[in-house]
């Protein structure tokens, strides 16, 4: 009982991850899964994909109110994202893919960098029109394959790269991606039950996680509704490079305390990108008061 409990809790928490940043559902929960509940690689992501049915479903009702959604980006990109979440499942019901994870891993740090940078810096992007099937079609199906052979990735690469792309507001980009996301677990769950059979599931697993993420999805939504985007791309970079620069450490056996002092690092940039852009969201809140009272 005490690990249900601790696994609903986890459910709560990844919910409000994902659903205020877009991305680190699959990659936190499969990652606490092995862990909390002894489980292998390949059962903890079909364990967090079923979850997903339900939590996914909840999160993107809750971004369609608040009016998160892009659907025309929805439409694009979930039909692809399915195929390679299909084919990710069947390859790690068969295959180990450990030795690819420090390489993307490598490449989402690198873009997490950026967009850390970017937002704190106030860099802004020309928007250069709508996002076309040519640029969505081939990022669903790689995003979707790692996030079913990873135990997540969906909107770490998703999120991640349409935010450097910058063609999109932060908070359609997330909504979009979530929403999307449940046409990806749908198809890994199919690919996961076909390839290993439903004997390695653990039911009462999947029922706390997706409890607790249900739960908490409405307020997830609320709050990528209404955090500004300056700080939300702040946080999100500094996310995206937690999550991956452990991967990338772990991969090299790197010592603790070098890895806590990589951390530390990482949290001071964080620190100090958000008091940058809180000073410099002062500064324009100043200006444009001064503005409007002159007028």
């Amino acid at each position: 009982m005490r690990t249900l409990i601790l696994i609903a809790l986890l459910g709560v928490v990844t919910q409000l991850i994902v659903g205020s940043m877009g991305m680190g559902y699959g990659v936190i929960a499969s990652t606490a899964l092995v862990s909390i509940a002894a489980l292998t690689p390949a059962v903890a992501s079909a364990t967090v994909h079923l979850a997903e049915l339900g939590t996914t479903s909840s999160l993107g009702i809750s971004h369609a109110r608040l009016r998160n959604v892009d659907w025309g980006v929805v439409a694009r990109i979930a039909v692809p994202g399915a195929v390679g979440a299909f084919a990710g499942a069947q390859t790690l019901s068969r295959l180990s893919v450990k030795a690819a994870a420090p390489v993307m891993s490598s490449l989402l740090a690198v873009l997490g960098a950026y967009i850390l940078v970017r937002f704190t810096l106030g860099i802004t992007t020309v928007i250069r029109g709508r996002l076309t099937a040519r640029f969505l079609v081939p990022l669903g199906l790689v995003a979707g394959f790692v996030d079913s052979t990873g135990g997540g990735g969906w909107g770490s690469l998703t999120t991640t790269t349409l935010l450097a792309d910058g063609r999109l507001e932060p908070r359609r980009i997330i909504g979009s991606m979530d929403t999307a996301r449940f046409f990806v677990s749908l198809a890994a769950v199919l690919g996961f039950l076909t390839g290993m059979g439903v004997g390695q599931i653990q039911w009462l697993v999947v029922l706390a996680l997706m409890l607790g993420g249900i739960v908490a999805a409405p307020v997830a939504a609320y709050l990528v509704k209404h955090v500004r985007a300056q700080p939300l791309g702040v946080a999100v970079g500094g996310l995206i490079l937690v999550i991956n620069t452990r991967v990338i450490m772990q991969a090299a056996s790197a010592p603790a305390p070098l890895r806590w002092g990589v951390y530390a690092v990482i949290v001071g940039l964080v620190a100090l990108g958000l008091t940058v852009v809180i000073r410099r969201m002062r500064r324009e809140a100043r200006a444009s008061a001064a503005e409007v009272t002159v007028r």
